[in-house]
């Protein structure tokens, strides 16, 4: 998909600035919004000049700020996660939760809640990775051994199928162990019970898996031509992919401990970002990041309200987009390649 901008680097900066200030902007309208609306004049005091006597003060710091910042760093890391997946892979259905890997991170998180229940909540964000990892593993020894090899269509395949095997596992132990509702919250996806410990984690381990993700982003960028074009650039790709993987489990790992499986965010944002800025993943990484948390920030603010004064899980809104822009690509990409 070519850029509407070309190789304009100036107007690229300016397309990032100001979707960061729009991002800004709705992470103030979630803090405002909610069962009681705050303007924007005291959600700023809240900020900057806490008072602890007043109640709306205590509901934006210990509330409402963790959840917008808990949405826009879920929807940065999945969306990043997305766009690594899809470069890597050369396949534009590849993302976090059509490949199975947030259905990898339940499958782990609710076995440690099954059968570790007091365990903290980093132990369960490094559950979460351990699970991701697992699914990641099966569906490239499965693609891997396939007749033919690895292509993008057989990886998106064994995807589905790691990711339905492993939801069906997940099923079944919560209902054994009578933890309909957790699972219940983490197929639906949200962010009404996110807290500072929980953005503290997000930060630690998002931020590592960003940095690897820059780090290797121009690498990606020539793998997403093709091997055999990397190889003879000198490349070497083993360890590009390996990094890639890291980076991804780290960030899908962190996302879904906090807010669940929150579907096609991943799929989505990078290819918008694509098409806005172009096939350079030293523009898509960083660019996917902004759009991402921007997406999931709005996401989230509808869920509150379009069934007012209920909420819609967040994960509900996100694949009302997503499914039909899912099948848009599938019928666009079909075929064998």
């Amino acid at each position: 998909m070519l850029s509407f901008m070309n190789h304009s680097s100036p107007l690229k900066i300016i397309f990032n600035v100001a979707a960061m200030i729009l991002l800004l902007l709705f992470i103030g309208v979630s803090v405002s919004y909610g069962t009681t609306e705050i303007d924007l004049a005291t959600v700023w005091q809240a900020i900057f000049y806490f008072n602890s006597d007043l109640t709306s003060h205590q509901v934006i710091q210990e509330l409402r700020l963790p959840r917008a910042f808990s949405a826009a760093l879920v929807g940065a890391f999945l969306a990043v996660s997305g766009a690594i997946m899809q470069g890597m892979t050369r396949n534009p259905l590849a993302s976090p939760s059509i490949m199975g890997v947030t259905d990898g991170a339940a499958f782990a998180l609710v076995m440690t809640l099954a059968f570790f229940p007091r365990l903290p909540g980093a132990g369960l964000t490094v559950s979460s990775f351990i699970g991701a990892g697992l699914a990641v593993a099966l569906i490239f020894m499965i693609g891997s051994f396939s007749k033919g090899g690895l292509t993008p269509v057989k990886l998106a395949l064994a995807g589905v199928a790691i990711g339905t095997m492993l939801r069906s596992i997940t099923s079944v132990t919560a209902f054994h162990f009578n933890l309909e509702k957790e699972l219940g919250f983490w197929i639906a996806g949200g962010l009404d019970g996110s807290n500072w410990t929980q953005v503290k984690l997000l930060l630690i381990s998002g931020i590592i898996g960003l940095l690897v993700a820059v780090f290797i982003s121009k690498s990606i960028t020539v793998l997403s031509l093709g091997e055999d074009m990397a190889i003879g650039l000198g490349q070497n790709n083993l360890i590009i992919k390996a990094l890639g993987i890291i980076s991804i489990l780290i960030m899908t790992g962190a996302a879904v401990s906090v807010a669940g499986a929150v579907g096609f965010v991943g799929l989505i944002v990078p290819h918008i970002t694509r098409f806005i800025m172009g096939t350079d993943y030293r523009w898509i990484i960083p660019s996917s990041a902004i759009f991402g948390a921007l997406l999931l920030v709005i996401a989230d603010i509808v869920s509150r309200l379009i069934n007012a004064p209920f909420e819609t899980p967040v994960g509900a809104i996100t694949s009302l987009i997503g499914v039909p822009f899912f099948l848009y690509l599938a019928r666009g990409s079909g075929g064998g390649k």
